[in-house]
C-alpha cells in the first residue's frame, strides 16, 4: 500500500505556529475578556461570553496566521518541469447542469484554440446532468455548432446522463468508470472555467515529473467580474488569495486542497481512492456528499498519493458570483456540505491532518452562529444585571461607558484590527516589494481598492453572519438546501428585489437595537456597527450588485486580457450575433411567409 512520505520538518513547524498563535491570541482575548468583567464577579454569563469569545478569536487568528505564513515569497520555486516530452493521454472534464450553453460551449471553444496553440493533445469531455429537455436540446443544438467551429470531431464528446446520481461526483464517477481507462490524466473544470493550454501543458508536465502526486490544485482567479460586489472579490481573488494560499499550502504539504475544479487528477489514483460513499439517513447529513472534493482530497491522501495547491500556477480563471444573493446561494450548500463532514471525522484511515481539515471546514460555518451567540449572550448578561428603577431618559442613550465595558470594547476592536485588517495591509505591502503592485493599478488605486474591500467586507460582515446563522440552524433543524443550479450571469438586482431579501435582516436587526434601547442602552453604540448594516440590508443588498467605478479593484487580468479570456468574448460575441441575425431572419421570413 501506498504511504504519503514523513512530514516535512518546515512543514511541521509551519503547523505548530500557526496553532501556537491562533491559541495565544484566542487566551489573551479571553484574559482580557475576564478582566473586564471579574470586578463585579464572575456569573454564568461570563463564563459562556469568555468561552464564545476563545473560539471566535482562535479563528480570526487562524487566518491571520495563515496570511502571515504566506507573506514571505517560496525560497525554492518550484521546478520547471520537461515540455519536451510527450504529453500522456488526458482529457479536459467539464461537468454542467442547467447552464448556458451558449456560454458555456464557447468556453470550451477558446480552451480548445489555446490547446492547438499550446500544441498540447487533450479530449475534452462535456458531462451533462441537465434535467430540463428543452434546456439539453438547446446543449445539443451548441454542441453540434462548437464541433463545427473546432473541428472537434472525435476529441470533444458530448454525454448526457439520464441517472443523476451523486450529482457533479457521481457524474465525474460516472465518467471515469466507462472511460477513464483511455486517459493517464484528467484536468477537472467547472462550467465557468478557462485555463489555457500552456497552462495545461505545464500542469502536465508536473504531473509527469513527480507520479507521487494524484491531485495538483492551481488558484484560479476570479474574471469578468461587473458589479461592485463581484468586482471586489475578483479584486480580492488576485490580490489576497495568493498570499492565503501560500500560507495554507505551507501548513498542508502533501495534504493540500482539493476545491473541485480547475485541478488536475491522475486518473488511475482518483479511480482507486475516491468512490464516494453514499451516508446513510436523509440529508442534510445523510445522502449524496455535497462537499465531495474536501473528501476526495482527504481519500487521495489516506492511498499515499500527494495532494498539492501551487498558487504560482498562472492561466487558470473562474467566474464568481455577482451579488449577495448568488453568494449566499451557494455558501448555503458549502454550509450543509461542509457540515455533513461531521459524520466524516471517524473515518478510518485518514490523515490527521485530513480530519482537521474537516473540522475547520466545519467551523467556516458554525463560527458565525458563534459570533451571533456571543452578541445574544453579551446582552442578556447586562439584561440580567439589577435593573435600574426608571428607564433613562432620550439624553442619557449615550452614557459614557463604565469601564470593564470600555476594556472590552478596547479589546474586541484590537483583536478584529489587529486580526483582519491588519493582515490585508501586510499583503498589500507585501505586493509593492514584489513589484506586482503595477498590475492591480499602481500602488495608490491599490491601497485604495483594498481600504475599500476592507469597508465593504465591514458592512456586509453582519449580513453574512445573518445568512451563515441561518443556514446552519437550517441544516440543524434537518431541512435539506439540495444543489440549486448556478446563476451565472446574474447581475443586477432592484431594491424591490433587496427589500424581499433582505427585510428578514432588516426586522432582527430593528427588534434587536429597540430591546437594547430598553433594557441595556449603553450597549446601543457597541451594537452599531452589526445593527446598522442589518437596517441597511435591502439597499446594501441592491447597491453591491450594482457597477459604481472601475477605479478600485483592478487586477492583472483585467489590465492585459488572458488570450483564453479574450478568446471567449470574440467566440461568444460572435455566437450571440449569430443567434440575433438569424431569428431576425426567421422573424422576417414568416412576416412575408404567402397568406
Amino acid at each position: 500500500m501506498r504511504r504519503l512520505p514523513p512530514l516535512d520538518s518546515r512543514t511541521v513547524f509551519y503547523r505548530i505556529a500557526t496553532l501556537a498563535f491562533a491559541a495565544f491570541a484566542a487566551t489573551t482575548a479571553t484574559v482580557l475578556m475576564v478582566d473586564a468583567t471579574i470586578q463585579d464577579g464572575v456569573d454564568v454569563w461570563d463564563v459562556l461570553r469568555a468561552f464564545l469569545i476563545l473560539i471566535t478569536t482562535a479563528w480570526l487568528a487562524w487566518g491571520a496566521a495563515q496570511a502571515c505564513l504566506g507573506l514571505a515569497a517560496r525560497k525554492r520555486p518550484v521546478p520547471s518541469p520537461d515540455l519536451q516530452l510527450p504529453a500522456p493521454s488526458t482529457v479536459v472534464l467539464v461537468p454542467i447542469c442547467n447552464e448556458d450553453p451558449v456560454s458555456t460551449f464557447a468556453r470550451i471553444a477558446a480552451m480548445d484554440r489555446s490547446l492547438h496553440a499550446a500544441n498540447m493533445p487533450a479530449d475534452i469531455a462535456i458531462l451533462s446532468d441537465t434535467r430540463d429537455p428543452a434546456n439539453a436540446a438547446i446543449e445539443e443544438q451548441v454542441y453540434l455548432r462548437l464541433i463545427r467551429e473546432t473541428n472537434g470531431r472525435g476529441r470533444i464528446f458530448y454525454r448526457r446522463r439520464t441517472d443523476n446520481r451523486g450529482r457533479k461526483a457521481g457524474n465525474i464517477e460516472d465518467f471515469i468508470r466507462k472511460s477513464g481507462g483511455a486517459y493517464e490524466l484528467a484536468v477537472i473544470l467547472d462550467a465557468d472555467s478557462l485555463m489555457e493550454g500552456e497552462t495545461i501543458r505545464r500542469m502536465v508536465a508536473r504531473m509527469q515529473a513527480d507520479t507521487d502526486i494524484g491531485l495538483l490544485q492551481t488558484l484560479p482567479k476570479i474574471v469578468n467580474g461587473n458589479s461592485f460586489f463581484g468586482r471586489a472579490m475578483q479584486f480580492a481573488a488576485s490580490f489576497h488569495s495568493p498570499i492565503f494560499s501560500r500560507g495554507l499550502a505551507r501548513m498542508q504539504g502533501a495534504t493540500g486542497p482539493f476545491w473541485g475544479h480547475n485541478a488536475i487528477i491522475r486518473v488511475k489514483a482518483f479511480a482507486e481512492s475516491c468512490c464516494l460513499p453514499e451516508l446513510a439517513g436523509p440529508p442534510p447529513f445523510g445522502g449524496h456528499i455535497l462537499s465531495h472534493d474536501y473528501v476526495e482530497a482527504a481519500l487521495l491522501a489516506r492511498n499515499g498519493w500527494k495532494v498539492l495547491v501551487d498558487e504560482t500556477i498562472e492561466g487558470s480563471y473562474e467566474e464568481g458570483p455577482e451579488n449577495i444573493l448568488s453568494y449566499a446561494r451557494r455558501d448555503r450548500r458549502w454550509c450543509q456540505g461542509n457540515l455533513q463532514h461531521s459524520r466524516l471525522l471517524l473515518a478510518p484511515g485518514l490523515a490527521p491532518w485530513s480530519r482537521f481539515v474537516f473540522v475547520q471546514g466545519i467551523f467556516a460555518y458554525i463560527v458565525s452562529l458563534i459570533w451571533a451567540c456571543f452578541l445574544v449572550a453579551s446582552v442578556l448578561a447586562t439584561i440580567m444585571a439589577p435593573l435600574p428603577d426608571y428607564f433613562p431618559e432620550p439624553y442619557q442613550l449615550f452614557p459614557v461607558f463604565p469601564d470593564d465595558r470600555t476594556k472590552e470594547i478596547t479589546a474586541l476592536f484590537i483583536g478584529i484590527v489587529g486580526l483582519l485588517i491588519v493582515p490585508k495591509f501586510l499583503i498589500l505591502s507585501a505586493v509593492v516589494r514584489s513589484g506586482k503592485i503595477a498590475g492591480f493599478g499602481g500602488t495608490l488605486r491599490a491601497g485604495l481598492s483594498v481600504a475599500t474591500e476592507i469597508l465593504l467586507s465591514s458592512f456586509l460582515a453582519p449580513l453574512m453572519l445573518m445568512y451563515q446563522s441561518r443556514a446552519v440552524l437550517q441544516v440543524l433543524s434537518g431541512k435539506d438546501g439540495g444543489w440549486p443550479a448556478n446563476q451565472r450571469g446574474e447581475g443586477k438586482l432592484t431594491l424591490w428585489q433587496g427589500v424581499g431579501a433582505g427585510m428578514w435582516i432588516t426586522g432582527s436587526g430593528a427588534i434587536a437595537l429597540t430591546t437594547v434601547y430598553y433594557v441595556a442602552p449603553d450597549l446601543i453604540l457597541w451594537l452599531m456597527p452589526v445593527c446598522v448594516p442589518m437596517l441597511l440590508a435591502p439597499f446594501l443588498i441592491a447597491i453591491t450588485s450594482r457597477p459604481l467605478t472601475h477605479y478600485l479593484f483592478v487586477t492583472p487580468s483585467e489590465s492585459t486580457s488572458a488570450p483564453v479570456v479574450a478568446a471567449y468574448h470574440d467566440i461568444h460575441n460572435r455566437w450571440q450575433d449569430e443567434d440575433a441575425h438569424g431569428a431576425a431572419a426567421g422573424e422576417g421570413k414568416a412576416n412575408h411567409a404567402p397568406a
